[in-house]
């Protein structure tokens, strides 16, 4: 039998893409020649690692995918894009939407989708302080900002930190396009090839797949990178963030995409985007 190529593959230590790729990166389904070294790390520091072109494969913000597209391609599968799972502002008084301007705010990395998303909204605020996301809540709890962005599981959990809610910016985001908002994809690096490319992929999209059919198998490994999430908190945390458009964006994930890349360059955020930034297949099939 061939010696399969090994690639190094990052994504983060969350239930959403423990459940994703568990199946792919323990065998139980196979990317055509390939096999991959896990690297687990926040979305912030996978943003970074991807900077640095140290990873072949990794989960990405959506907010860091233009400044990447130049070493590496946007595939369709594996990736987070939904309805109602946007990030949220809190604090832990009631605040108007238009004192973010002068607000202290805590934010989980500025090359996130969320951090994007904030500055598309509130233009005037101040840059924020990057912390790991999960230090977020408590910090504003205890009074080192006037506010924190929150992402991931943190949305189910702020009130246990007596935070309330500022703003919802998946939901602004919704009501302003009527698209789904675009959180994070994955990018392969484009000196792998078109056929690695293509069995990467390939073998992404089946692991959502036998995730979904098998739920359970993932459990134990989604329960040990889980971060003391109860069991109840990790399902929702699954049920919210994968869903059909982790099999493949679809047409309407593509919109949403592009929206927030142009709504991104009109507001001077980001440059011009290399075309074409899908997978080699997708560039193909749309020819």
């Amino acid at each position: 039998m061939a010696e399969r190529r090994s690639l190094t593959l990052g994504y983060s230590p969350c239930p959403n893409d423990t459940f994703i790729f568990d199946a792919l990166v323990h065998g139980r389904v196979e990317a055509e020649g390939l096999r991959f070294e896990e690297r687990l790390e926040d979305v912030e520091t996978l943003n970074r690692l991807a900077a640095a072109a140290e990873l072949d494969v990794t989960k990405i913000s959506y907010g860091a995918i233009p400044q990447l597209l130049r070493d590496y391609v946007l595939l369709r599968s594996g990736g987070a894009l939904g309805r109602g799972c946007g990030p949220l502002v809190v604090a832990r008084r009631e605040m108007r939407a238009e004192e973010l301007a002068g607000a202290r705010i805590a934010i989980p990395g500025r090359n996130t989708t969320a951090n994007l998303l904030l500055r598309l909204f509130a233009p005037e605020a101040a840059p924020g302080v990057e912390r790991v996301y999960s230090d977020i809540m408590p910090a504003v709890a205890r009074g080192e900002f006037d506010a924190g962005l929150i992402i991931h599981e943190s949305r189910f959990t702020y009130p246990r930190h007596g935070l309330v809610r500022v703003v919802d910016l998946g939901e602004w985001w919704e009501e302003t396009t009527g698209l789904p908002i675009p959180l994070g994809g994955i990018l392969a690096r484009r000196s792998l090839g078109e056929a690695a490319i293509r069995a990467i992929e390939d073998g992404i999209r089946r692991s959502v797949k036998y995730a979904f059919a098998h739920p359970e198998a993932s459990r134990p490994y989604v329960r040990a990178h889980a971060q003391e999430m109860d069991d109840a908190v990790t399902q929702q945390h699954i049920d919210l963030y994968v869903n059909r458009f982790s099999v493949d964006v679809e047409e309407e994930g593509a919109r949403a995409i592009e929206a927030l890349f142009a709504r991104a360059r009109a507001a001077g955020v980001i440059g011009e985007t290399p075309s074409p930034f899908y997978s080699h297949r997708d560039t193909e099939a749309r020819r």
